[in-house]
């Protein structure tokens, strides 16, 4: 329900530039999207980004105790963008049982790793919730990177701010054999780091980086709090200035 309704607002409004799509041409079977978090316009982006093969089958990981804490928001989201309820805290025996129904029916999953938006353009710590749910499922992981919904719709505004949004969609990435969980999270968050890098630079260099252990961190520098970490937060948001509206 979401593309045929919102895709023609997100093309005017946030003219999302696709890259590695050409990735899932390659994916045999179920895809977890891992993807930062920093508004709630990231799920309508991503969807519009999404080949409509692709599209067609996603459901979208939501928190239970905000998008389920009532009937009516239940029912309202899962109309919307095919929700399902996600505990953040944990990742329950119920949870995977219904996750693996759905990926057993050629289902794909949206799921955001930091479980929340956070209050600034620095992403915040990965939980293992996807990493876990790939151990469990053998679903292949896409690492996708959301650059400029923030921008346009922040948290707590009530208005859009047209811009540019650009989505990179990383390399496919599976679990190891007995790969733990805490460790293929790890990998994920820094496979997000790359889709980015590779979004703001280029494929070649954003590899090389990525090779070397050097990929840019998409988190806060440690200790950081207060003004600080506004400040640095700011000059993490100007080191790319793609994505500016044009005047």
């Amino acid at each position: 329900m979401i593309a045929c309704i919102t895709r023609p607002i997100i093309n005017l409004v946030a003219r999302p530039d696709v890259m590695g799509a050409d990735r899932l041409d390659s994916v045999d079977g179920a895809i977890i999207f891992a993807a930062n978090h920093s508004s709630h316009l990231d799920t309508s982006v991503l969807f519009t980004a999404l080949p409509d093969h692709v599209r067609k089958r996603v459901v979208v990981a939501a928190r239970s105790d905000y998008f389920f804490d009532k009937y009516w928001k239940a029912f309202l989201w899962s109309l919307w963008i095919n929700t399902v309820p996600i505990d953040r805290e944990k990742v329950s025996r119920k949870t995977i049982r219904m996750v693996s129904d759905l990926i057993d029916e050629g289902w794909h999953l949206v799921i955001y790793p930091e479980a929340t938006r956070g209050d600034d353009d620095f992403i915040e710590p990965f939980r293992p919730g996807a990493a876990y749910l790939a151990t469990h499922t053998n679903a292949v992981v896409i690492p996708t990177h959301i650059d400029g919904a923030r921008r346009i719709y922040p948290p707590y505004m009530r208005r859009l701010r047209p811009g540019r949004t650009r989505v990179t969609f990383g390399r496919p990435l599976r679990a190891e054999a007995d790969e733990k969980s805490r460790d293929f999270n790890t990998r994920i968050e820094r496979a997000v780091a790359a889709a980015a890098d590779e979004g703001r630079t280029d494929w070649w260099s954003a590899r090389r980086r990525a090779a070397t252990g050097t990929t840019p961190s998409l988190g806060a520098p440690p200790g950081l709090e207060g003004w600080r970490r506004t400040w640095a937060a700011g000059s993490f948001r100007k080191r790319d200035r793609s994505n500016a509206w044009p005047l």
